[in-house]
């Protein structure tokens, strides 16, 4: 099986005992780490569930009782976003493998550290960016009758969802907490920047170009007759739109997104109403 070595600047070489095979099972076992998710312990039975590989490795050659500890250290609460949760696998074995049982609460502090930071950054970089993204590639193929948008956006998702699992627990692994710090801290804070601006744009553009508002009333004036859509395309092209959206957004936001199922049913029935009463265009 392979390894990973670590080189010394001694010229030595230390053969850690995590092997890569190890990590691989990590991988495959993470895919159903929010099955077990609960309100006492959010992702904790997932995470441990998932870490087990490591934990068998590193405790092999130990007695009963340390692998039951073991395993309780890893069963406290714990909550982040789930493809940081690769990264933090990878940090969390690298940090067993190289402490006394003694110092085994770093493992804990580590964790708890990450999960909060690395959430934020897994929220801008895939559910707040690139979701939306292979969503809005997706629904323009299909608006055009394409059934290659919903196959499409599946692949393009998925293609960096599994990818930063898989590279996020063995770059965990070999770069340990040096990954979390100095440069590579301000690599990951710039990549969300980065992420929040482009987010940003495809928001805007989706906004424009998907959300479509005409309204067909017109205002009558003895023989003149004012279109009303015209003359709001004269401001302002897509300003109906744009406000429809932050008023939808607005609603969402106040309510936490707890009634985003009676919202979309709400404006599909008012879009019905308003159509059919001849104030909307299709």
């Amino acid at each position: 099986m392979t390894e990973y070595n670590d080189v010394q600047d001694s010229g030595s070489v230390d053969v850690k005992k995590v092997r890569k095979s190890d990590l691989n099972k990590v991988f495959w076992r993470m895919q159903f780490m929010n099955i077990t998710n609960n309100y006492q312990s959010m992702q904790a039975i997932g995470f441990m569930s998932s870490f087990v590989p490591v934990l068998s490795r590193l405790y092999e050659n130990e007695t009963h009782e340390q692998r039951v500890e073991a395993m309780k250290r890893h069963l406290e609460f714990f909550n982040s976003h789930v493809n940081a949760d690769a990264l933090i696998l990878g940090v969390s074995a690298a940090v067993e493998e190289t402490t006394d049982e003694e110092e085994k609460e770093t493992v804990t502090a580590i964790k708890t550290g990450l999960m909060g930071p690395l959430a934020g950054v897994g929220d801008s970089l895939l559910k707040f960016t690139w979701l939306p993204i292979c969503g809005s590639i997706g629904a323009s193929l299909a608006l055009n009758g394409s059934v290659l948008g919903p196959i499409l956006m599946f692949v393009l998702y998925n293609t960096v969802n599994v990818a930063t699992k898989y590279y996020g627990i063995h770059i965990g692994y070999s770069q340990g907490v040096e990954m979390i710090k100095g440069a590579g801290g301000n690599i990951l804070q710039r990549i969300a920047n980065m992420a929040n601006v482009v987010g940003l744009m495809v928001i805007g553009a989706l906004i424009a170009t998907i959300v479509n508002v005409n309204i067909d009333a017109q205002i009558s004036a003895g023989d003149n007759v004012i279109e009303i859509q015209e003359m709001l395309d004269q401001v302002m092209p897509g300003l109906l739109s744009l406000l429809i959206t932050f008023f939808v957004y607005k609603i969402f936001k106040r309510t936490n997104g707890k009634h985003a199922p009676l919202l979309i049913l709400g404006v599909m029935v008012i879009v019905i109403l308003l159509t059919m009463l001849g104030v909307l265009g299709a």
